[in-house]
């Protein structure tokens, strides 16, 4: 296994659309959510061991996380665990995790990957990006993983690639375009050169760093700065206040969108972004009328279809009547809304947040 090669497991979001079960206290990607017996951060870290060494992958995550981290990923060192104080988007998390590595390895490769996604071809998934960094590694790529898209999803970004191809598969990237309307959607998917953005990032430390030189220069002051200070007792306290002074911004909008090398490998093994609901009742098994229930041990349906039920395994639920909707029940709170208006969850969050207080959230 090459000792050259990094992962950042990016794990600090609170995953509100998944309230009720998701809560800030314990986000989705510690919960498991597909009923595997698995959660997603462990799943992350398990495909990443496939890619690199086990003291290679890093885990970028909330400051108040850090004990979930280590209770369900038990083999990570302290160090390994890097904490923000405060939410700032991903691209000051993306800096810490790549200057810090850079500071142990100026030879690092580094794949960067979300904790919360779902790949059903975990083969075809570390081929990717075993062949991503490799390319990376001897080139001044930015490189992403794009996902060929099977239906015009609305709920991605789409990455747009011209005819130009370095090692007959990675194509330069000419636009980056956030989550468009369905009809722009159709004409992507038409178009042909479109693909799924599914936020996986791979590049050299020497590439990276010096894109954060030219595009986001405050943040990689910030970062570069706190050079001494890397793998020392002083980190945390010197990190933790730096952050206070990073933008909020995502790498997307602060560097990739702008910068002029970077390269796209189109991609295929099974990604789902697991973002909504919607995307749970996607890859969930169904019953003969398209209901899916997790845990199923006591939910009697009738006359219904078409639903996504997650409840506790203990609770008797009985549900009649009931055709394309979402019943959720967690933490002493039950959220029951058609699927087609799940969008709404995040306002419902922040309505209960309003009238209630943080105790629900």
């Amino acid at each position: 296994m090459n000792k050259n090669y990094y992962a950042i497991i990016m794990a600090g979001g609170i995953g509100s659309r998944f309230w009720p079960i998701s809560r800030t206290s314990h986000p989705k990607q510690f919960i498991d959510i597909l009923g595997t017996g698995k959660t997603l951060i462990q799943n992350t870290y398990e495909r990443f061991l496939k890619v690199c060494p086990k003291e290679n992958i890093y885990v970028v995550t909330n400051e108040n996380y850090t004990k979930l981290v280590k209770q369900q990923l038990p083999d990570m060192e302290d160090q390994q665990i890097l904490t923000e104080p405060v939410m700032r988007n991903t691209a000051p998390c993306v800096a810490y995790g790549c200057f810090k590595i850079e500071s142990l390895n100026p030879d690092a490769a580094i794949v960067v990957a979300p904790s919360d996604q779902q790949i059903l071809d975990e083969d075809a998934f570390v081929a990717a990006i075993e062949k991503s960094l490799q390319t990376a590694a001897s080139n001044d790529y930015l490189i992403t993983l794009g996902i060929k898209p099977s239906r015009p999803d609305t709920g991605y970004g789409y990455i747009q690639y011209t005819d130009n191809v370095i090692n007959d598969e990675f194509h330069k990237v000419k636009t980056f375009t956030e989550k468009p309307t369905l009809e722009i959607a159709k004409t992507f998917i038409q178009s042909g050169d479109f693909l799924w953005n599914a936020g996986i990032f791979v590049w050299s430390t020497k590439t990276i760093v010096k894109a954060f030189n030219q595009y986001l220069p405050e943040m990689h002051e910030i970062f570069a700065d706190a050079k001494p200070v890397y793998n020392s007792d002083d980190e945390k306290s010197y990190i933790h206040k730096a952050y206070q002074q990073c933008v909020n911004i995502s790498i997307d909008y602060g560097i990739m969108e702008k910068a002029d090398n970077v390269y796209v490998l189109p991609s295929d093994f099974g990604w789902s972004d697991l973002g909504t609901w919607a995307s749970i009742y996607d890859l969930a098994e169904k019953d003969y009328v398209g209901n899916a229930v997790i845990p199923a041990e006591k939910v009697i349906m009738y006359d219904s279809s078409n639903c996504m039920v997650n409840v506790p395994g203990e609770k008797l639920v009985i549900l009649q009547g009931l055709h394309d909707y979402i019943v959720v029940e967690s933490n002493n709170s039950l959220l029951i809304c058609p699927r087609d208006q799940e969008q709404n969850i995040k306002q419902v969050v922040a309505d209960v947040k309003n009238k209630f207080g943080a105790k629900y959230i």
